[in-house]
């Protein structure tokens, strides 16, 4: 096995046009385990460690520009205004020696439908920055998952950076896992509030082939959300539509059986997950402001 170690971002799109089947490491927190119990063995490693614009990130008047190696500890302290749904998903991974190191981009690029960044990413929306020696593109979060551990990324590309939207509402991240720290999830849930646009958007994580919008759920809560004037009272939803998101929420994943727990568990965990989420992100939403009818909440 080589070891490439380019100084520059220029460098290393040279590389990886050069060798397209090196495979990228900067945290090495998916990279190093699949090494090291003998599920890959790559001809090349590509060391992104050396470029510091990786590490970096932009807080613009929309968007965040989220460098692929910002590890997840520096999210968490200081894009948590920002980006409140990825700083939740960000505590619940694994370590504090793991966040650390590891970042976004890794997450993306393994494309693992358990990866704890997804779920986040999806709700929020954002588009993933890659490029190559030919050139640079944007793609959508939506259009990134191809497959089981697939991406949309061509064998000469590498990521950049996330473009993420910043919140301009309430966020929520779940997660189900056997312990509370070093686990691979069973199946998470995010949610994020939009009042600009009214709508609210999903990630399911770990309880399907890929990462997935619970997209049906959204829909059916966005219709219920404006025909009932709940943006603009800010009244609380009512059980039987928090209901109904969730046992959509809960049809939206495809899940399997496997070590973790099984397909029926970890469908019924989207759907309470689902319903708790939206409770707490509309709690938040009426809390600032938005209307002060009643005290129940719809979780």
């Amino acid at each position: 096995m080589d070891f490439l170690r380019p100084a520059s971002w220029e460098e290393a799109l040279a590389a990886k046009a050069e060798h397209p089947t090196a495979v990228p490491i900067a945290g090495g927190t998916d990279v190093m385990v699949e090494i090291n119990f003998d599920h890959r063995r790559p001809e090349y490693l590509l060391d992104l460690n050396r470029i510091g614009e990786l590490s970096e990130w932009l807080v613009g008047e929309e968007n965040v520009r989220l460098g692929a190696s910002v590890p997840y500890a520096r999210i968490m302290e200081h894009l948590r205004a920002e980006l409140p749904g990825l700083a939740l998903a960000s505590h619940t991974v694994a370590s504090p020696q793991i966040r650390n190191r590891g970042g976004v981009g890794g997450n993306l690029g393994t494309a693992s439908p358990a990866g704890d960044a997804h779920p986040a990413l999806l709700a929020a929306d954002c588009e993933v920055e890659v490029e190559s020696v030919r050139g640079a593109r944007l793609i959508p979060i939506d259009a990134f998952y191809t497959g089981v551990k697939r991406n949309a990324l061509a064998e000469d590309e590498l990521i950049k950076s996330v473009h993420i939207k910043k919140a301009d509402g309430p966020q929520q991240y779940s997660k189900v896992g056997t312990r509370n720290a070093m686990v691979i999830a069973v199946c998470a849930f995010g949610i994020a509030l939009h009042p600009e646009t009214r709508t609210v958007r999903t990630g399911i994580g770990s309880a399907a082939p890929t990462p997935i919008r619970a997209k049906a759920a959204e829909d059916f809560l966005n219709a219920a959300l404006e025909e009932g004037g709940f943006w603009e009272s800010g009244k609380i939803i009512t059980p039987s539509i928090a209901k109904q998101f969730a046992d959509l929420a809960a049809g939206a994943a495809n899940p399997i059986d496997d070590v973790r727990g099984t397909a029926s568990y970890r469908r019924h965990a989207v759907g309470i997950m689902a319903r708790r989420t939206l409770g707490w992100t509309w709690e938040s939403y009426r809390g600032n402001g938005r209307g002060t009818e009643g005290d129940a909440s719809c979780a």
